[in-house]
Protein backbone atom coordinates (compact mmCIF):
# COMPACT_ATOMS: atom_id res chain seq x y z
CA UNK A 1 0.00 0.00 0.00
CA UNK A 2 1.45 3.62 -0.99
CA UNK A 3 1.57 5.88 1.82
CA UNK A 4 3.08 9.40 1.67
CA UNK A 5 5.04 11.29 3.83
CA UNK A 6 4.95 15.17 3.57
CA UNK A 7 8.43 16.88 4.48
CA UNK A 8 7.02 20.59 5.86
CA UNK A 9 9.25 21.88 8.18
CA UNK A 10 11.28 24.49 6.12
CA UNK A 11 11.31 28.06 7.27
CA UNK A 12 10.96 29.37 3.85
CA UNK A 13 13.15 32.29 4.61
CA UNK A 14 13.74 33.48 0.83
CA UNK A 15 10.14 34.44 0.30
CA UNK A 16 10.46 37.07 3.67
CA UNK A 17 8.59 39.09 4.30
CA UNK A 18 5.30 36.95 3.19
CA UNK A 19 7.02 33.96 4.60
CA UNK A 20 7.62 34.19 8.57
CA UNK A 21 8.39 32.43 11.23
CA UNK A 22 4.73 31.75 12.23
CA UNK A 23 3.83 31.12 8.74
CA UNK A 24 6.36 29.84 6.59
CA UNK A 25 6.20 29.58 2.78
CA UNK A 26 4.86 25.73 3.14
CA UNK A 27 2.05 27.33 4.93
CA UNK A 28 1.23 30.32 1.85
CA UNK A 29 -0.89 30.42 -0.82
CA UNK A 30 1.70 31.70 -3.37
CA UNK A 31 0.14 30.09 -6.44
CA UNK A 32 -3.48 29.61 -6.70
CA UNK A 33 -6.29 29.25 -4.28
CA UNK A 34 -4.59 27.14 -1.96
CA UNK A 35 -1.26 26.69 0.57
CA UNK A 36 1.83 24.72 -1.06
CA UNK A 37 0.92 22.17 1.68
CA UNK A 38 -2.95 21.92 0.73
CA UNK A 39 -2.32 21.81 -2.80
CA UNK A 40 0.55 18.71 -1.95
CA UNK A 41 -2.03 17.05 -0.32
CA UNK A 42 -4.72 17.71 -2.61
CA UNK A 43 -2.51 16.09 -5.70
CA UNK A 44 -2.37 12.98 -3.43
CA UNK A 45 -5.41 12.15 -2.65
CA UNK A 46 -6.89 10.10 -5.78
CA UNK A 47 -3.69 7.71 -4.81
CA UNK A 48 -3.15 8.05 -1.44
CA UNK A 49 -6.13 7.78 1.23
CA UNK A 50 -5.88 10.66 4.25
CA UNK A 51 -5.39 7.33 6.82
CA UNK A 52 -2.23 6.83 4.49
CA UNK A 53 -0.93 10.35 4.70
CA UNK A 54 1.70 11.74 6.71
CA UNK A 55 3.17 15.15 7.71
CA UNK A 56 6.11 15.91 9.69
CA UNK A 57 6.50 19.62 10.72
CA UNK A 58 7.61 21.59 13.62
CA UNK A 59 6.32 22.02 16.71
CA UNK A 60 5.61 25.66 16.06
CA UNK A 61 3.57 24.96 13.10
CA UNK A 62 1.55 21.86 13.96
CA UNK A 63 -1.70 23.93 15.08
CA UNK A 64 -1.22 25.33 11.71
CA UNK A 65 -1.15 22.27 9.79
CA UNK A 66 -3.80 20.87 11.66
CA UNK A 67 -6.18 23.77 10.99
CA UNK A 68 -4.90 23.89 7.17
CA UNK A 69 -5.57 19.76 6.88
CA UNK A 70 -8.50 18.70 8.72
CA UNK A 71 -9.08 15.73 6.56
CA UNK A 72 -5.66 13.94 7.83
CA UNK A 73 -5.63 12.33 11.20
CA UNK A 74 -4.45 13.90 14.14
CA UNK A 75 -1.28 11.52 15.09
CA UNK A 76 -0.14 11.48 11.85
CA UNK A 77 0.57 15.25 11.55
CA UNK A 78 3.83 15.53 13.32
CA UNK A 79 5.46 17.93 15.22
CA UNK A 80 8.86 17.66 15.55
CA UNK A 81 10.61 19.03 18.71
CA UNK A 82 14.15 20.62 16.64
CA UNK A 83 14.64 20.73 13.09
CA UNK A 84 16.96 18.05 12.02
CA UNK A 85 17.32 18.29 8.43
CA UNK A 86 15.91 15.44 6.37
CA UNK A 87 17.37 12.08 7.46
CA UNK A 88 15.72 12.06 10.69
CA UNK A 89 12.52 13.02 9.36
CA UNK A 90 12.78 10.03 6.50
CA UNK A 91 13.56 7.61 9.20
CA UNK A 92 11.14 8.27 11.67
CA UNK A 93 8.08 8.50 9.25
CA UNK A 94 9.66 4.78 7.66
CA UNK A 95 9.77 3.22 11.45
CA UNK A 96 6.08 4.69 12.56
CA UNK A 97 4.50 3.16 9.45
CA UNK A 98 6.63 0.10 9.07
CA UNK A 99 4.89 -0.64 12.30
CA UNK A 100 1.87 -0.98 11.26
CA UNK A 101 2.65 -2.01 7.52
CA UNK A 102 5.88 -3.55 6.97
CA UNK A 103 5.08 -4.26 3.05
CA UNK A 104 4.09 -0.84 2.76
CA UNK A 105 5.87 1.71 -0.10
CA UNK A 106 6.76 4.93 0.85
CA UNK A 107 6.77 8.36 -1.12
CA UNK A 108 8.13 11.38 0.69
CA UNK A 109 8.46 14.79 -0.73
CA UNK A 110 8.60 18.46 0.67
CA UNK A 111 5.60 20.13 1.23
CA UNK A 112 6.47 23.01 -1.14
CA UNK A 113 6.49 22.08 -4.63
CA UNK A 114 4.18 23.18 -7.22
CA UNK A 115 3.38 20.02 -10.10
CA UNK A 116 1.41 20.30 -13.27
CA UNK A 117 -0.58 18.55 -14.71
CA UNK A 118 -1.54 16.94 -11.83
CA UNK A 119 -2.48 13.61 -14.08
CA UNK A 120 1.15 13.18 -14.89
CA UNK A 121 2.02 13.03 -11.23
CA UNK A 122 -0.32 10.96 -10.38
CA UNK A 123 0.88 8.21 -13.37
CA UNK A 124 4.07 8.34 -11.70
CA UNK A 125 2.84 6.92 -8.66
CA UNK A 126 1.30 4.10 -9.97
CA UNK A 127 5.39 3.81 -11.35
CA UNK A 128 6.55 4.19 -8.17
CA UNK A 129 4.15 1.51 -6.66
CA UNK A 130 4.99 -1.21 -9.58
CA UNK A 131 9.01 -0.34 -9.24
CA UNK A 132 9.36 -0.65 -5.56
CA UNK A 133 7.07 -3.92 -5.87
CA UNK A 134 9.54 -4.99 -8.59
CA UNK A 135 13.09 -3.71 -6.70
CA UNK A 136 12.30 -4.31 -2.98
CA UNK A 137 15.64 -3.43 -1.97
CA UNK A 138 16.14 -0.02 -4.13
CA UNK A 139 15.65 3.50 -3.36
CA UNK A 140 13.84 5.81 -5.77
CA UNK A 141 13.98 9.22 -6.54
CA UNK A 142 12.32 11.29 -9.39
CA UNK A 143 14.30 13.18 -11.59
CA UNK A 144 13.30 16.74 -13.40
CA UNK A 145 14.99 17.22 -17.05
CA UNK A 146 17.30 19.88 -16.55
CA UNK A 147 16.13 22.58 -19.05
CA UNK A 148 17.91 25.62 -18.02
CA UNK A 149 21.62 25.97 -16.09
CA UNK A 150 20.38 25.97 -12.48
CA UNK A 151 22.64 26.63 -9.99
CA UNK A 152 20.21 26.86 -7.20
CA UNK A 153 19.51 22.71 -7.57
CA UNK A 154 21.52 19.53 -6.84
CA UNK A 155 21.57 17.08 -10.23
CA UNK A 156 21.28 13.56 -10.88
CA UNK A 157 23.23 12.10 -13.13
CA UNK A 158 21.31 8.37 -14.73
CA UNK A 159 23.55 5.67 -15.52
CA UNK A 160 22.21 2.43 -17.22
CA UNK A 161 18.08 2.56 -19.17
CA UNK A 162 16.25 0.04 -16.86
CA UNK A 163 13.02 0.53 -19.23
CA UNK A 164 9.83 1.89 -18.89
CA UNK A 165 6.95 2.03 -16.20
CA UNK A 166 3.49 3.42 -17.38
CA UNK A 167 5.07 4.87 -19.83
CA UNK A 168 7.72 6.45 -17.54
CA UNK A 169 11.84 6.08 -18.09
CA UNK A 170 13.51 4.67 -15.63
CA UNK A 171 17.73 4.67 -15.53
CA UNK A 172 19.55 3.76 -12.36
CA UNK A 173 21.30 6.39 -10.84
CA UNK A 174 25.26 6.89 -11.60
CA UNK A 175 25.99 9.75 -9.35
CA UNK A 176 24.26 13.03 -7.45
CA UNK A 177 26.55 15.90 -7.73
CA UNK A 178 26.05 18.67 -5.67
CA UNK A 179 24.61 22.17 -6.72
CA UNK A 180 27.18 23.41 -9.62
CA UNK A 181 28.81 26.80 -10.28
CA UNK A 182 27.68 28.16 -13.55
CA UNK A 183 29.85 26.82 -16.18
CA UNK A 184 29.16 23.42 -14.49
CA UNK A 185 25.72 23.61 -14.37
CA UNK A 186 25.86 24.41 -18.52
CA UNK A 187 27.72 21.55 -18.78
CA UNK A 188 25.61 19.38 -17.46
CA UNK A 189 22.39 20.48 -19.55
CA UNK A 190 24.45 20.45 -22.64
CA UNK A 191 25.31 17.09 -22.24
CA UNK A 192 21.67 15.99 -21.49
CA UNK A 193 22.43 13.02 -19.27
CA UNK A 194 21.62 14.76 -16.02
CA UNK A 195 17.92 15.71 -14.24
CA UNK A 196 17.73 18.09 -11.31
CA UNK A 197 17.25 16.32 -7.84
CA UNK A 198 13.71 17.15 -6.56
CA UNK A 199 14.20 15.94 -3.24
CA UNK A 200 11.54 13.19 -3.73
CA UNK A 201 11.96 9.48 -2.80
CA UNK A 202 10.41 6.20 -2.44
CA UNK A 203 10.32 2.45 -2.16
CA UNK A 204 9.71 0.10 0.65
CA UNK A 205 10.08 0.85 4.37
CA UNK A 206 11.90 -2.43 4.56
CA UNK A 207 14.28 -0.54 1.79
CA UNK A 208 14.83 2.70 3.73
CA UNK A 209 15.13 1.04 7.46
CA UNK A 210 18.11 -1.19 5.82
CA UNK A 211 19.75 1.67 4.15
CA UNK A 212 19.40 3.78 7.50
CA UNK A 213 20.63 0.41 9.31
CA UNK A 214 23.99 0.65 7.02
CA UNK A 215 24.72 3.90 6.27
CA UNK A 216 22.78 5.66 9.90
CA UNK A 217 22.37 3.20 12.81
CA UNK A 218 22.73 5.32 15.23
CA UNK A 219 19.76 7.55 13.77
CA UNK A 220 17.96 4.03 13.19
CA UNK A 221 18.27 3.16 16.87
CA UNK A 222 17.03 6.89 17.79
CA UNK A 223 13.88 6.71 15.64
CA UNK A 224 12.86 3.10 16.41
CA UNK A 225 13.12 4.01 20.16
CA UNK A 226 10.42 6.37 19.80
CA UNK A 227 8.38 4.13 16.94
CA UNK A 228 8.51 1.64 20.16
CA UNK A 229 6.90 3.93 22.47
CA UNK A 230 4.23 5.79 19.97
CA UNK A 231 1.22 4.71 20.72
CA UNK A 232 1.90 4.58 24.62
CA UNK A 233 2.01 7.41 27.20
CA UNK A 234 5.03 8.21 26.89
CA UNK A 235 5.19 8.77 23.31
CA UNK A 236 5.62 12.58 23.22
CA UNK A 237 8.29 12.26 26.25
CA UNK A 238 10.25 9.65 24.07
CA UNK A 239 10.06 11.93 20.35
CA UNK A 240 10.80 14.81 23.01
CA UNK A 241 14.34 12.94 24.66
CA UNK A 242 15.25 10.86 21.18
CA UNK A 243 14.40 13.54 18.52
CA UNK A 244 16.88 16.31 19.05
CA UNK A 245 19.45 13.81 19.71
CA UNK A 246 19.48 13.03 16.62
CA UNK A 247 22.08 14.00 13.66
CA UNK A 248 21.03 16.66 11.58
CA UNK A 249 21.99 15.86 8.67
CA UNK A 250 20.02 15.79 4.89
CA UNK A 251 18.41 12.11 3.49
CA UNK A 252 20.83 12.40 0.39
CA UNK A 253 24.21 12.95 2.55
CA UNK A 254 22.93 10.03 4.67
CA UNK A 255 21.54 7.66 2.33
CA UNK A 256 20.72 8.59 -1.25
CA UNK A 257 24.82 9.60 -1.87
CA UNK A 258 25.39 5.89 -0.81
CA UNK A 259 22.72 3.43 -1.23
CA UNK A 260 23.96 0.58 -3.17
CA UNK A 261 21.02 0.69 -5.87
CA UNK A 262 18.85 4.16 -6.81
CA UNK A 263 16.69 3.96 -9.61
CA UNK A 264 15.29 7.67 -10.80
CA UNK A 265 11.80 7.77 -12.93
CA UNK A 266 12.21 10.65 -15.30
CA UNK A 267 9.16 13.41 -14.15
CA UNK A 268 6.55 13.86 -17.22
CA UNK A 269 5.55 16.74 -15.89
CA UNK A 270 5.89 20.44 -15.16
CA UNK A 271 7.93 21.39 -11.24
CA UNK A 272 8.66 24.37 -10.00
CA UNK A 273 9.97 24.10 -5.88
CA UNK A 274 9.01 27.94 -5.70
CA UNK A 275 12.44 28.36 -3.98
CA UNK A 276 12.25 32.55 -4.40
CA UNK A 277 10.03 35.41 -5.46
CA UNK A 278 11.33 35.00 -8.82
CA UNK A 279 9.60 31.86 -9.32
CA UNK A 280 6.31 33.84 -9.32
CA UNK A 281 7.29 34.69 -13.06
CA UNK A 282 7.32 30.70 -13.65
CA UNK A 283 3.73 30.55 -12.49
CA UNK A 284 1.78 33.21 -13.58
CA UNK A 285 1.61 34.88 -16.77
CA UNK A 286 3.36 38.74 -16.71
CA UNK A 287 1.50 42.25 -18.09
CA UNK A 288 2.63 43.89 -20.85
CA UNK A 289 5.26 45.28 -19.66
CA UNK A 290 6.92 42.34 -18.27
CA UNK A 291 5.78 42.78 -14.69
CA UNK A 292 4.86 39.92 -12.46
CA UNK A 293 1.95 41.48 -9.92
CA UNK A 294 0.34 40.02 -7.28
CA UNK A 295 -1.78 42.54 -5.46
CA UNK A 296 -2.76 46.15 -6.40
CA UNK A 297 -0.07 48.08 -8.39
CA UNK A 298 0.13 51.34 -10.63
CA UNK A 299 2.94 52.08 -12.25
CA UNK A 300 4.48 54.46 -14.74
CA UNK A 301 7.59 53.45 -16.40
CA UNK A 302 7.72 50.01 -14.65
CA UNK A 303 8.86 46.68 -16.16
CA UNK A 304 10.56 43.38 -15.41
CA UNK A 305 9.60 43.81 -11.95
CA UNK A 306 7.75 41.47 -9.39
CA UNK A 307 5.32 43.33 -7.30
CA UNK A 308 3.34 41.82 -4.21
CA UNK A 309 1.12 43.43 -1.53
CA UNK A 310 -1.45 42.33 0.58
CA UNK A 311 -5.39 43.06 0.08
CA UNK A 312 -6.14 46.64 0.49
CA UNK A 313 -2.66 47.93 -0.10
CA UNK A 314 -1.63 49.64 -3.54
CA UNK A 315 2.16 49.35 -4.38
CA UNK A 316 2.67 52.01 -6.94
CA UNK A 317 6.07 52.53 -8.84
CA UNK A 318 7.68 55.55 -11.56
CA UNK A 319 10.73 54.54 -13.24
CA UNK A 320 12.00 51.41 -12.43
CA UNK A 321 12.53 48.22 -13.48
CA UNK A 322 14.17 44.64 -12.69
CA UNK A 323 13.12 44.90 -9.03
CA UNK A 324 11.46 42.65 -6.45
CA UNK A 325 9.05 44.65 -4.45
CA UNK A 326 7.23 43.00 -1.74
CA UNK A 327 4.41 44.44 1.05
CA UNK A 328 3.62 42.34 3.69
CA UNK A 329 2.37 43.63 7.45
CA UNK A 330 4.42 45.94 9.04
CA UNK A 331 7.66 44.97 6.42
CA UNK A 332 8.14 45.98 2.92
CA UNK A 333 11.35 44.21 0.85
CA UNK A 334 12.62 46.20 -2.02
CA UNK A 335 15.77 43.98 -3.83
CA UNK A 336 17.94 44.17 -6.75
CA UNK A 337 15.81 41.04 -8.98
CA UNK A 338 19.72 39.80 -9.53
CA UNK A 339 20.11 39.34 -5.96
CA UNK A 340 17.00 38.17 -5.29
CA UNK A 341 18.91 35.05 -3.57
CA UNK A 342 20.46 37.45 -0.55
CA UNK A 343 17.05 37.64 0.25
CA UNK A 344 18.15 34.82 3.20
CA UNK A 345 21.26 37.25 3.77
CA UNK A 346 18.35 40.03 4.69
CA UNK A 347 16.91 37.90 6.90
CA UNK A 348 19.94 37.00 8.62
CA UNK A 349 20.91 40.66 8.90
CA UNK A 350 18.29 41.52 10.33
CA UNK A 351 18.37 38.99 13.23
CA UNK A 352 22.23 40.24 14.14
CA UNK A 353 20.48 43.30 14.43
CA UNK A 354 18.06 42.89 16.83
CA UNK A 355 15.22 42.74 14.53
CA UNK A 356 13.86 39.68 15.41
CA UNK A 357 10.28 40.81 15.83
CA UNK A 358 9.81 41.20 12.14
CA UNK A 359 10.85 37.64 11.08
Amino acid sequence: MLHAVIMAGGGGTRFWPRSRQARPKQFLALAGDRTLLQATCDRLEAQVPPSKTWVITTDTHREEALRQLPHIPTPQIIGEPTGRDTAPCVALAAALIARDDPDAVLLIKPADHVIDPVQEFRRMLHAVEQLAVEHPESLITFGIPATWPSTGYGYIRRGAASGTRQGIPVHRVESFREKPDQTTALEYVQSGAYYWNAGIFAGRATAFLRQFAQQKPLILAGVERIAADWNSPRSRATLEKEYPQLEKISFDFAVMEKAPEVLVLEAPYRWDDVGSWLALERLQAQDVHGNTVQGEHCGIDTKDCVVVSEPGKVIATIGVDNLVIVQDGDCILIADRRRESDVKKLVEELRRRGLEHHL
